[in-house]
């Protein structure tokens, strides 16, 4: 039996999105003239519609795309690009999907590029950086990691303030937190189905009218020429039918699962010497970092894969090579600390027995661990 604790990588499909999914699976080109077009156009539109209505957006303002990455890199590539400003800002802690196109920007492309510092806790505590107008501002709306919630109306109120135009990476929050694209004044924000329970190669772009990102692509004009291409119905269809799921539970889920995580971290402290704890509040309740010192990541997660957990480590792979979470080291984590992390996420499938299970196993998982050593 499988024990699920990486909601924040996937979460599973949502039955609701399933059946949307099969029910406007048969539809034709969008962009067809004909009855069938017309048809598939009225199921992309109703999709748009809801998802709108749901994050306090307009119609227009709904761009989809393939993925979360792939609207990130639309709204800061894009925004960067449709300013004659040559700087950008955003904070030491994004996902890749962000920090790797300020980096492009900055090594290819000429940008200044200056990142807000975050404290102990992996929140952005510095906003001078945004005291200077920029070409794009960007922060992420709650960290993929540790699971963080940053700053991000205070973000978006300090950019505005000079004329810097603020993108807002969502991924982790949409379907978790109660986001208001209108309200929170930001000019785009990133989100993707598949972690609130949609399927799998849908992302979602909210981006105003003004000032817009410059298109990356170019082909046929469809989302608003900033995502050309034959849109997928069924999968906007699904998304929708998923997103309103999960903001219909959203606050019984964050109640549940942030009872669970609370027992979880009691009995790890109880049961493990010498733990770190990354998470720190506010963040998403279905979130916990921990850290381990004197054991390899790679090498925890192996053991409680072995015993039918699946969780993920807090550090990246490149080549082969085991290294510490760019986000844990942003926090002062030390290096040799942060390579024996395991971040544990919780959602809507997570139930009391598999927390008893991972509490119950993971002292002689850490155990076994520290007993092999670090590379």
């Amino acid at each position: 039996m499988s024990h699920y604790f990486d909601h924040a990588a996937t979460s599973p499909m949502r039955e609701a999105a399933r059946e949307a999914w099969l029910r406007h699976a048969g539809h034709r080109n969008a962009g067809g003239q004909y009855a069938s077009g017309r048809a598939a156009r009225g199921a992309l539109e109703g999709a748009r519609e809801e998802i709108a209505a749901l994050l306090g957006a307009e119609p227009v303002e709904v761009v989809f795309t393939g993925s979360g990455t792939e609207a990130d890199n639309i709204a800061v590539l894009g925004l960067y690009r449709a300013s004659a400003l040559n700087r950008a800002v955003g904070s030491a802690v994004e996902h890749p999907a962000v920090r790797e196109a300020l980096a492009h920007l900055g090594s290819r492309e000429g940008a200044e590029v200056e990142w807000l510092p975050v404290d102990a806790g992996g929140h952005v505590c510095d906003l001078s950086a945004l005291d200077r107008p920029a070409a794009v501002a960007t922060c992420m709306y709650a960290n993929n990691e540790t699971g963080a919630l940053q700053p991000v109306e205070r973000v978006v109120a300090a950019a505005r303030a000079v004329g810097t135009p603020v993108h807002i990476d969502a991924v982790q929050a949409l379907g978790r937190c109660a986001v208001d694209f209108r309200a929170l004044g930001a000019t785009t924000l990133a989100g993707s189905a598949h972690k609130f329970g949609g399927p799998r190669g849908v992302g979602l772009l909210l981006a105003r009218r003004s000032p817009a990102p410059q298109p990356p692509l170019f082909g046929g004009g469809q989302e608003r020429g900033l995502r050309p291409g034959t849109q997928d119905v069924a999968g906007a269809a699904a998304t929708a039918a998923a997103l309103r799921e999960a903001l219909a539970e959203r606050e019984a889920e964050a109640r549940r699962q942030g009872l669970l995580r609370d027992r979880l971290l009691r009995e790890v402290l109880a049961t493990v010497e010498d733990v770190r704890v990354n998470t720190a509040q506010p963040a998403l309740p279905g979130h916990l970092s921990l850290s381990f010192p004197g054991a390899e990541g790679d090498s925890l997660i192996m053991l409680l894969d072995s015993l039918g957990v699946e969780a993920a480590t807090g550090s990246a792979c490149h080549s082969g090579v085991n290294r510490a979470s760019e986000v844990l080291l942003a926090m002062g984590v030390p290096e040799r600390e942060a390579r024996g992390t395991v971040r544990f996420t919780l959602g809507p499938e997570t139930s009391e027995k598999d927390v008893e299970y991972l509490a119950a196993h993971l002292p002689g998982v850490v155990r076994r661990a520290r007993a092999a050593g670090m590379a």
